[in-house]
């Protein structure tokens, strides 16, 4: 059970950044619904350790992340994995991911400055921005 999703894209988000970035993860995921739970999964160092909550996969190339899906898990969008993507907003200089669902529902994150935006629409939730309100989608 669940809506199953393969994220893809590169984030530019420092080395020197991934520790408080990886504590801003853990802090927004641990007040939302969805698989990790911070007592039973309480040594996610890195970004890498983290992205299975956020239904991804990550390598880290110098200051670049790059998202993938993960074949060996079971991809699976939460809230939780939404509040990964707002957590390492203010940690991203730039990049965008891209998000297909299980349905062919497409959306992206787009970051840059320390912000994020939504681009499509979330066929998880229905929203058109992270932690929006559920919007029909255009037919």
């Amino acid at each position: 059970m669940g809506y199953n999703v393969e994220p893809s894209g590169r984030l530019n988000l420092s080395e020197s950044d991934e520790v408080a970035a990886v504590a801003a993860v853990k802090a927004a995921m641990a007040v939302r619904d969805g698989w990790f739970d911070p007592d039973v999964f309480p040594s996610g160092d890195t970004l890498a350790d983290m992205a299975w909550a956020a239904a991804a996969s990550i390598t880290r190339d110098g200051d670049w992340i790059e998202f993938g899906h993960d074949d060996e898990g079971d991809p699976k969008w939460s809230d939780q994995a939404t509040a990964f993507y707002v957590a390492i907003a203010p940690f991203v200089r730039s990049g965008i991911v891209h998000i297909e669902g299980e349905d062919g529902s497409r959306w992206s994150y787009t970051y840059g400055d320390g912000q994020i935006t939504q681009q499509g629409w979330n066929g998880w939730d229905g929203s058109i921005e992270p932690f929006g309100e559920h919007v029909d989608p255009l037919p």
